[in-house]
């Protein structure tokens, strides 16, 4: 692979800035954006009452902390123009999130919102290797989620050539690769291994096609994904982190040149680290739960937004911002089984450590009486499907093990033949099924 960098004169002058300069700049438009949301937005008028905090109690960054969560139990609450800071007659463009349960969390942005955000995403691009002209092959579904039209603008703000393919259609995904010769994809890195057992399938080295980076997100990943899919590929593989309740796709991105975490933009929102459990701000350094709050919003601002995400937050390398580590779960679909607390990309990290599994897998659990029940569905690799029946024993065995040393949970392992795992066409994998029965 070869990694580009990014000169340093094609970046924005504030990426090259000082703390001090950032820390100005964010504390300039902390105060606005609580100013105008505590004037716009009933919602957070009657929060901050009840807290007791005005914004003129904002002195310093750290009095943020002063001030009320949001959760997306407010957005739905909300739903779905309660939390617009802006008449409706000033909305360019609505997005929602489809959520599994409740209502569906409804986002908008002004003209300018939208502006903001495409230089965001093409910020994102830069920082990845892309340059004005590189064709970008986008995989990311289209319509009310915000990933497709996200890194559309985007690419198109830095001056790509934009494939809006869209998700599903794996084969014409193929196809367009091939033809088209796009030197970049956006796509979920699930949905991404989808596509290399296409290209497989077909009989293509993917390795030969004109791919050279790939932007991944909408899904967590680890580093063993990112080694997986760069031997497959042969591409630079980069983190790009956004939700829709903050912006969308671009809220943070990886730089090629480093690839050690995703950059937050935090000339346009401030990032803070919360213990889940007491909402108290950790250190940098510390694990917990990540929490925004947007600084240059005008349709939706959001302040102290918790995002379940959790990670840390990291100094500065490749730019003048803070970074995030790789999300190690959520806070919110944490699975507690008897008593321990596991994250699916646990197993996954297990999963790939074994040569002849795939990448996919999923995890079933049941309760059987008063105890928890997990079964792990893994499969073998094309190359693998003509192991004996005993070496498929050994590796069920070898992955049991593991889970249970390095887990702490025992489970039922059943290693099945290529493909077996249902694949999904929106790229995101169905990694957890919980059959347990809901509490009343």
């Amino acid at each position: 692979m070869t990694v580009h960098t990014t000169p340093t004169e094609l970046l924005d002058p504030i990426e090259r800035a000082s703390r001090d300069e950032i820390a100005a700049l964010q504390l300039k438009r902390l105060k606005a954006t609580l100013q105008n949301v505590y004037e716009n937005v009933p919602h957070y008028r009657k929060a901050f009452d009840a807290k007791g905090v005005h914004p003129d109690d904002l002195k310093t960054l750290a009095d943020l902390g002063k001030f009320p969560f949001t959760t997306k139990k407010d957005l739905r609450d909300n739903y779905p123009f309660g939390l617009f800071a802006v008449p409706q007659s000033q909305v360019s463009r609505i997005h929602a999130s489809s959520g599994t349960t409740g209502k569906p969390t409804v986002v908008g942005y002004t003209k300018n919102d939208i502006d903001n955000w495409a230089t965001l995403v093409a910020r994102s691009i830069r920082a990845a290797g892309g340059r004005a002209g590189d064709a970008m092959h986008i995989s990311y579904g289209y319509g009310l989620f915000t990933g497709g039209l996200g890194a559309h603008y985007g690419a198109e703000k830095l001056g790509c050539t934009v494939i809006p393919m869209g998700g599903g259609q794996t084969e014409k995904q193929v196809q367009l690769i091939q033809d088209f010769k796009p030197r970049i994809i956006m796509v979920t890195p699930s949905y991404m291994q989808v596509i290399l057992e296409e290209f497989a399938r077909q009989g293509i080295d993917p390795r030969e096609s004109s791919l050279k980076i790939g932007i991944f997100g909408g899904e967590p990943w680890t580093e063993s994904m990112r080694r997986d899919i760069e031997a497959q590929a042969g591409i630079d593989a980069v983190d790009i982190y956004g939700l829709s309740e903050v912006m969308g796709p671009g809220v943070a991105s990886e730089c090629v040149e480093s690839k050690d975490g995703p950059v937050i933009w935090e000339d346009h929102f401030y990032p803070e680290v919360i213990n889940p459990e007491t909402g108290e701000v950790v250190a940098d350094g510390e694990e917990g739960e990540l929490v925004f709050t947007s600084l240059t919003k005008e349709a939706f601002p959001v302040i102290r937004y918790r995002t379940r995400d959790l990670t840390r937050l990291m100094p500065p390398t490749s730019r003048a911002f803070r970074r995030i580590g790789k999300i190690v779960g959520r806070s919110d679909d944490m699975l507690i089984i008897r008593g321990v607390n596991v994250f699916p990309t646990q197993i996954e990290e297990l999963v790939l450590k074994h040569g002849k599994l795939s990448s996919l897998y999923q995890m079933i659990v049941t309760r059987q009486g008063l105890l928890d029940e997990v079964e792990v569905l893994a499969e073998l690799q094309p190359g693998a499907a003509d192991m004996p029946s005993s070496e498929v024993a050994d590796t069920a065995r070898w992955l049991q093990q593991r889970i249970k040393t390095m887990v702490g949970i025992s489970t039922r392992v059943s290693v099945q033949a290529p493909d077996s795992i249902e694949r999904t066409s929106t790229g995101k994998a169905v990694r957890v099924i919980d059959k347990r029965p809901r509490a009343a």
